[in-house]
């Protein structure tokens, strides 16, 4: 094994944690009633791995299964939908409340608000989730992918009617161009989880619109009688679906939140290196990203989701790719009487880790240093499933990318 894991126990300074209150419990009910709405909205599984639990020596094994999320092999539509609905009620003076699918997909909105073109920057899954919103609520989409994307990603979002593109440039670049587009054309808008200055209030709604999954994972968790979590693992490319679990869980549970562990791809690993450099400021990382975990190949924090995490995470760990291939084949092929999850490259990052710590002397010292024992109830989330089925062959069956 080459590459090895790195990472970096937080000891930032804490800021006043002025962007906690995004992923407050109103406001996460508020986003959890708008995409029940949906006809396509149902409850996404939440795999009890007993077998694997028992294997590794920990108490609980839970992993949210977003593989299920409205037909669409991943999560991210639950941040670009509810942005959009949040920016066509801001625009049509009602309350997102008010907003519902039936709503949006009306002869109503049809002339209370027309129709506007949503521009994003995507590595896939958040790309096809903006396409297929816009397509069911009669919108426009114009999609920039990174280079080194894949077909199977590219024609999904082709499918849901959206213009799309690869372009010869990082991700980073491509929400650049998203966002200069956006700003050149009339009714164009910018739907991106990616923050920054004067840039917020979208970002935020998505991050918002994340907080469904954690919040129907906290339900399913109290359903099985597992009434906290003690650890949470988290997957981040820009840190805005880690900031929204991170802070939901901060908010559900303020006197005795659990250990946040957030897990990168090493490439692009930016909060990883902000939590190394110990003063609190964001890092970035530029360039050639090469990675099998697409999704999570991008170099410049959300400066919401990276203030939440500073404040709230335990760790910060920067993941090569047999961390991830690790994780898919385990998911894949379970201990007996275990659920299978079909988990993708940048869903199984979190549970090869988790597996990682718990059966490598190695990582002792990271796994001393968050707590992880046989009294761990863990939650990880796949956030995406097979979104790529020949690669996912590949290293689920071919043993691409092997562990050692």
């Amino acid at each position: 094994m080459s590459e090895k894991i790195q990472w970096a126990i937080n000891q930032m300074p804490k800021s006043d944690d002025a962007h906690l209150g995004i992923m407050s419990l109103d406001n996460v009910s508020k986003a959890r009633a708008f995409h029940k709405s949906f006809p396509q909205y149902s409850v996404t599984p939440l795999a009890r791995l007993d077998g694997q639990a028992a294997r590794l020596g920990l108490g609980n094994l839970c992993v949210k299964d977003e593989s299920y999320r409205f037909g669409l092999n991943a999560f991210k539509v639950l941040g670009g939908s509810f942005a959009m609905a949040n920016y066509i009620a801001d625009e049509t003076g009602k309350d997102v409340a008010d907003c519902t699918y039936d709503y949006l997909t009306s002869d109503e909105l049809a002339s209370d608000f027309g129709q506007a073109t949503f521009f994003t920057a995507t590595d896939g899954n958040h790309g096809r989730g903006v396409a297929w919103a816009a397509n069911k609520l009669g919108q426009k989409a114009v999609v920039h992918m990174p280079k080194g994307s894949t077909k199977p990603r590219f024609d999904n979002i082709a499918a849901e009617g959206a213009t799309v593109t690869i372009e010869e440039v990082n991700y980073d670049e491509c929400v650049r161009m998203a966002a200069a587009e956006a700003d050149a054309c009339e009714r164009g808008v910018i739907v991106q989880d990616t923050a920054w200055e004067g840039y917020e209030k979208i970002p935020s709604w998505i991050m918002e619109g994340y907080g469904t999954m954690a919040s129907e994972a906290a339900e399913q968790l109290r359903e099985m009688a597992i009434n906290r979590p003690t650890h949470v693992f988290v997957q981040a490319g820009v840190g805005s679906l880690a900031g929204a679990v991170v802070g939901y869980f901060t908010n559900l549970y303020p006197d005795n939140p659990p250990t946040f562990v957030v897990a990168e791809c090493a490439p692009a690993a930016c909060l990883y290196k902000g939590a190394a450099a110990g003063d609190g400021e964001p890092r970035i990382v530029d360039g050639d990203m090469p990675s099998i975990m697409a999704g999570l190949c991008c170099g410049e924090p959300n400066i919401l989701g990276w203030d939440i995490l500073r404040n709230h995470v335990t760790a910060f760990v920067s993941c090569p790719d047999w961390v991830t291939a690790r994780g898919m084949r385990t998911l894949g092929a379970p201990e007996k009487g275990d659920p299978r999850v079909i988990s993708g490259e940048s869903g199984a990052v979190t549970t090869g880790l988790v597996e990682t710590l718990m059966m490598d002397p190695e990582y002792a010292e990271l796994k001393e240093a968050i707590g992880l024992d046989k009294t761990s109830s863990v939650l990880c989330f796949s956030t995406e499933g097979d979104t790529d089925p020949e690669q996912y062959r590949r290293i689920v069956w071919e043993g691409e990318y092997p562990t050692c």
